[in-house]
């Protein structure tokens, strides 16, 4: 997705439902309450692919996340936004997507109503430089263990949705 503070985002309310649009900038300005997906893309032999977010990016500049993730556009499904950020940001089209959970918008999220998904990829994932600045696949063990000694290398998102995933062994 683009990333331009002009960008029109849902606004919505506690309960998840939308009660306006405003731009990307005003809604992180005001922290208000709005929608985003991640995508955990494994490979065949079950490691994780994370990446690190491009180093000029607004929100967490150069720090490890999920696979893929971005805000949904006004209107969009989760599904198709989902969809939209793989083919964006690491060049992979037509994955099959098992919706994970979704995790209240709070401090941790960025104020984001974030619906996770995964998805497994036999392709090497092609990642855009004006979106990932590096990527790589990690055993669940050696990440468990990276995480440990650096959790600060990673976005408070990837830290929870990553812990839920875990926690309820997927789901």
């Amino acid at each position: 997705m683009s990333t331009s503070a002009d960008e029109l985002l849902d606004v919505v309310d506690a309960d998840n439902r939308v009660i306006g649009t405003a731009s990307r900038r005003a809604v992180h300005r005001a922290n208000r309450l709005h929608r985003a997906v991640h995508v955990l893309v494994f490979d065949g032999a079950g490691r994780l692919y994370v990446q690190r977010r491009a180093l000029d990016k607004d929100c967490d500049p150069g720090l490890w996340d999920t696979s893929a993730a971005g805000h949904l556009a006004v209107g969009e499904e989760p599904l198709a936004g989902a969809l939209r950020e793989l083919a964006e940001e690491l060049g992979l089209y037509g994955l099959a997507l098992e919706r994970l959970f979704q995790l209240p918008a709070c401090a941790a999220t960025g104020n984001e109503f974030v619906t996770a998904y995964r998805a497994v990829s036999a392709a090497e994932p092609r990642p855009a430089a004006s979106e990932v600045a590096e990527g790589r696949w990690c055993e669940l063990d050696e990440l468990g263990t990276w995480l440990a000694r650096a959790a600060h290398e990673f976005t408070t998102s990837f830290r929870l949705l990553y812990a839920r995933y875990l926690r309820h062994g997927g789901r």
